[in-house]
């Protein structure tokens, strides 16, 4: 027999608990005549089971009933589905703490962050900034390999590769030319968001008389930009460039301060509709917007696109939504058109040399092999997607 300070002892649970199972009939104490409870072995076992049934999910009226009477199949069975949900939430929630950690010997890491981009894109990309990832590198988080351990090593090898290559994505001179010529009006002051190598930004100064400030978080690109200016005549450039190592999601400039933002191959980073809403506040009235992205060509693409996409750009989109979403920010679009076959060719022709010269000194890197697959990908299914630039104007 067990005083009732035992029981609590045994079970686990309060004194005020155990007296409530009583009321409710659950337990039976024996009091005695000095005025104290004794419970039986039985009523330790009956708590104890009484415990396990409310794990599974039953109340303790539920748990009553269940003892006393002949068992309710039918609930029980709800109750064992809202059980199993639960179970997939907390393993859900153990993969997500098992990534953050990185611990992987019973998670796929790298679909840990895919299911989390596609969850919670906003909170998950903040979360990685805080952990050290550039804005780039948060996004495409396919750069990642399955362990966050080995994320140097993976962008030290990508890097590698792309340091011996004029262009970091698809693109051309002609390309840009294409889209200064849709212009309206001739801006005075230009803010270019991810200028990279500064291809796009050395026509700019070419074929605009603007003040133009080059933007990009990355330094080692900003001087490669500083470094073509430098090598120009002067008297082709028309336009005066300073540069700035900066964030796109914090430009640190005022409202209206540009009479037109230009952004080839970059908005992807923070999204094509956050960008169109963050970058808003900068444009004077009527300022216009140029911008490249990657769409896609067919209303019906493969499994294969559909499914690689959905992997390294799930916001990817068609042509004409596009166009609906920025006229739904507040803009005009002037006109818009898809890049030529050379411009592709300019980007993957030299990347596939380069990682057949690489390909034996660096045997075994998985950012060689992600970019080898990235280049047979794009030649099987190059006619299904494409980068298409929009220009549009600002209307208050």
């Amino acid at each position: 027999m067990y005083r009732i300070s035992e029981l609590t002892n045994q079970v686990g649970l309060s004194r005020t608990a155990l007296l409530y199972y009583e009321k409710l009939g659950l337990i039976k104490g024996q009091r005695q005549a000095n005025g104290y409870r004794l419970y039986s072995a039985l009523d330790v076992e009956q708590v104890k089971f009484i415990q396990q049934l409310q794990l599974g999910g039953l109340s303790l009226k539920e748990c009553k009933t269940c003892l006393a009477h002949q068992v309710d199949k039918e609930m029980l069975k709800q109750r064992l589905a809202k059980l199993d949900e639960e179970i997939l939430q907390k393993q859900q929630a153990r993969e997500m703490l098992a990534a953050m950690a990185g611990l992987n010997a019973e998670v796929n890491e790298q679909s840990w962050h895919q299911k989390a981009i596609h969850d919670t894109p906003k909170a998950h990309f903040n979360w990685l900034l805080t952990q050290g990832f550039s804005e780039k590198e948060a996004f495409r988080m396919k750069w990642l390999s399955k362990n966050m351990t080995q994320h140097d090593q993976y962008m030290a090898d990508f890097m590698h590769v792309f340091d011996g290559l004029e262009r970091w994505g698809p693109g051309g001179e002609s390309e840009t030319l294409h889209a200064l010529s849709l212009l309206t009006s001739k801006p005075k002051r230009v803010l270019e968001i991810g200028c990279g190598k500064g291809l796009a930004t050395k026509v700019l100064a070419q074929h605009l008389k603007a003040e133009i400030t080059a933007v990009d978080n990355e330094e080692t690109a900003l001087a490669s930009v500083k470094q073509m200016l430098q090598s120009q005549p002067k008297v082709k450039l028309k336009s005066s460039v300073k540069t700035l190592c900066a964030t796109m999601t914090d430009l640190p400039f005022e409202p209206n301060s540009f009479d037109m933002i230009w952004a080839e191959s970059s908005a992807y980073i923070m999204g094509v509709e956050n960008a169109l809403t963050a970058w808003k506040p900068l444009l004077t009235d009527n300022g216009l917007l140029v911008f490249s992205d990657l769409v896609l060509l067919t209303n019906k693409p493969s499994k294969d696109v559909t499914a690689h996409w959905q992997k390294d750009y799930p916001d990817i989109q068609t042509i004409e939504t596009r166009r609906k979403q920025i006229a739904k920010a507040g803009y005009q679009l002037i006109a818009d058109f898809t890049y030529q076959q050379a411009s592709w060719d300019n980007y993957y022709l030299p990347l596939q040399q380069r990682i057949n010269e690489l390909s034996t000194g660096m045997k075994g890197s998985q950012a060689l092999a992600d970019l080898s697959r990235e280049v047979e990908f794009y030649l099987k299914y190059q006619k299904e997607y494409g980068y298409q630039m929009f220009a549009a104007q600002f209307k208050l």
